[in-house]
């Protein structure tokens, strides 16, 4: 595999660590999967809407490798996110009688690779698995870190497990079969790696936004490799989500308590994040932190992005009852990534009545 093809971030977790492929092509090529565990079975675990496109040839690229390869098909969306779904991949697993030597092959978006990944961490008390995203928000973001988890009525992933994966292969090829409003989605978690750490890496968001939009390769290429680079970083310090960790969740509290009240799959996550980045700089800007022009030039950016920067009307009381259930609340009290300065973040607690005026001032 030629260096110009296939770039490579590593993800430093000792024993753990491990390859993020990203180039054309490579969902198909033997070789993306070379070093792996072999000799054994693979499952690849899909959904209706993806399985139809890719799903033949992974199972070719596999076929060298694994005596069997086998697939499951899920249904697609958020709103499947779940205990039945999962237990669709233990069935799999188990009808057939798979062993700790099988590898599973998480095809498909962000809800895909946290089903597989989870199923992966709890069959035999730990079987390998490998990402192969299909959607931008994916490559960028969910498919790398080891988050694994479902959903549950009163909170976005909360049940789950850190369960890394042994690869991830992103081919920024199928990208090209997205539709706008998912190239849309996976922009908001691209955007948010510019606040968070580092503001040059939003300048050039901003000055190739419209390249970015239209799916060009090279443009999604960089923002791809660049994401994973600074989550890589991040990781490498705070695999649990000990301390550092958690300011990959800008705009995550807000964007998960809007996926939870409007029901899951409504808006999708990216569209969530996106107008939470807004509500998280709008607090930031009431904190003292950042000038109103900074949250102005930001609302910008996510609007043009085609995602909305106006959260639904669903109360304060509504928003502040299912933000209780956020994993960085804490005592009861409640914790959100905000901007300490353009490129740097933090954790800090804010009071209900804060967050109430940031909730009215940002909803419909």
């Amino acid at each position: 595999m030629s260096a110009a093809a296939c770039q490579k971030v590593r993800i430093e977790l000792g024993e753990r660590s491990y390859d993020v492929l990203i180039g054309p092509g490579l969902l198909a090529r033997p070789d993306s999967y070379a070093q792996l565990p072999r000799g054994g079975s693979a499952i690849i675990v899909t959904n209706t809407t993806v399985g139809p496109l890719y799903a033949q040839p992974l199972r070719q690229a596999l076929a060298p490798a694994y005596r069997h390869v086998q697939q499951v098909e899920l249904p697609d969306g958020e709103a499947h996110k779940d205990w039945p779904t999962l237990n669709r991949i233990f069935d799999a697993l188990l009808t057939g009688g798979f062993d700790r030597r099988t590898v599973l092959f998480a095809l498909g978006g962000g809800v895909i690779g946290d089903l597989t990944g989870f199923a992966a961490a709890c069959y035999m008390r730990g079987v390998p698995f490998v990402q192969v995203p299909t959607t931008l928000l994916a490559q960028v973001d969910s498919s790398v870190g080891g988050k694994t988890a479902i959903n549950h009525p009163l909170g976005k992933n909360m049940i789950g497990a850190f369960y890394q994966p042994l690869r991830v292969v992103a081919d920024t090829d199928v990208l090209k079969t997205l539709p706008r409003r998912e190239i849309a989605a996976g922009l908001a978690e691209v955007i948010k790696y510019g606040p968070i750490a580092d503001a040059g890496f939003l300048d050039w968001i901003e000055a190739h936004l419209g390249e970015l939009a239209g799916g060009e390769p090279s443009a999604l290429a960089h923002a791809v490799r660049r994401s994973c680079e600074i989550k890589a970083q991040v990781v490498g310090q705070d695999e649990r989500e000990a301390g550092l960790r958690a300011i990959l969740n800008f705009g995550h509290t807000f964007g998960h308590a809007i996926e939870a009240g409007l029901g899951y799959g409504e808006w999708l996550h990216g569209e969530a994040v996106g107008c939470g980045m807004v509500m998280a700089a709008e607090l930031s800007r009431r904190m003292g932190l950042v000038d109103a022009a900074w949250v102005a030039r930001l609302t910008a950016l996510i609007e043009r992005a085609g995602l909305p920067i106006r959260g639904p009307a669903l109360g304060p009381d509504r928003y502040l009852e299912l933000m209780r259930h956020d994993k960085k609340a804490e005592g009861g009290e409640l914790r959100f990534v905000v901007i300490e300065a353009p490129g740097r973040a933090a954790v800090r607690p804010a009071s209900d009545a804060l967050v109430r005026e940031v909730v009215l001032a940002c909803t419909a």
